[in-house]
């Protein structure tokens, strides 16, 4: 089992063929908040729609009166995280094909039409062979082209993760493809150093780090990380979105032409997207 802040994660058998799925249902005290209930349905309206290998596979939604929940696939994993605060080796020697695995999902997900508005270690399953699955879809935004309907649903409100946060996303204003990119730029930055390139003394002052500070080259905290690829990420963390690969398609075009570390620990070969 695992709990999070407002729900937890079982592992359940079905009794007629022996097949394990994870099943997501909300802590006890709060399966009668609406706030939280509204999430979890969106959470699994979302994952219902999306259908990728880098994607937790959704396969149910139950909108129970009394205890909601979602079943998905079974995926026995690590978050990347927890990988990275215990230093475990398979984040280096796998680094290529977990972030190559993860834009992929993110780029299957933006082409369902989908923001994922929180991505994060925390919200990337890696397994013993390095596989990727993407997960928690609970602040899921639907992309909206063209200006007046984007100002029309400009949020009233900051979602999302302070330490991954695109500028614009603290701003509330509208999202598309870009405010992903800027998360996992962020996202990368911590994987292949160690940490993220912003720390504040207080919330307040993180956030405001995200709208004016100049992150430092990743290859000031780890010089193996090859300096095309540290100017990848620099590009994704760019303060104006413009500034940014235009979505993550660009940015596998560019990825899958480098290398990730001059001296990579074991690199395979390179999947097709």
């Amino acid at each position: 089992m695992m709990t999070g802040q407002t729900s937890q994660v079982w592992e359940v058998v079905e009794t007629s063929s022996g097949r394990h799925f994870a099943l997501k249902l909300l802590l006890p005290e709060n399966t009668r908040s609406p706030e939280h209930r509204r999430f979890l349905f969106h959470e699994g309206e979302v994952g219902l729609q999306l259908h990728h290998q880098n994607i937790i596979r959704v396969l149910r939604l139950v909108r129970d009166r009394v205890n909601p929940y979602i079943v998905m696939e079974f995926f026995p994993s690590t978050n990347l995280k927890l990988r990275l605060m215990r230093k475990n080796p398979l984040v280096q020697e796998k680094a290529y094909e977990i972030i190559e695995q993860t834009a992929k999902g993110l780029a299957a997900m933006h082409d369902h039409g989908w923001i994922h508005r929180d991505v994060k270690p925390d919200n990337i399953l890696v397994n013993s062979s390095g596989e990727v699955r993407i997960i928690d879809f609970a602040l899921a935004q639907r992309i909206r082209k063209g200006s007046l309907l984007s100002w029309l649903f400009r949020s009233r409100s900051t979602m999302g993760t302070r330490s991954y946060m695109s500028p614009e996303q603290i701003r509330g204003e509208p999202l598309d493809e870009r405010a992903d990119l800027y998360s996992f730029g962020i996202t990368m930055y911590e994987l292949l150093t160690g940490r993220p390139p912003f720390r504040g003394l207080n919330p307040g002052d993180l956030l405001h780090r995200h709208l004016t500070e100049i992150p430092q080259s990743p290859r000031v905290l780890n010089p193996e990380v090859t300096e095309e690829c540290a100017n990848l990420i620099l590009r994704m963390l760019a303060k104006k979105k413009t500034d940014r690969p235009r979505d993550f398609h660009e940015f596998l075009a560019a990825f899958r032409n480098m290398r990730v570390f001059k001296t990579a620990p074991a690199e395979t070969k390179r999947s097709q997207e």
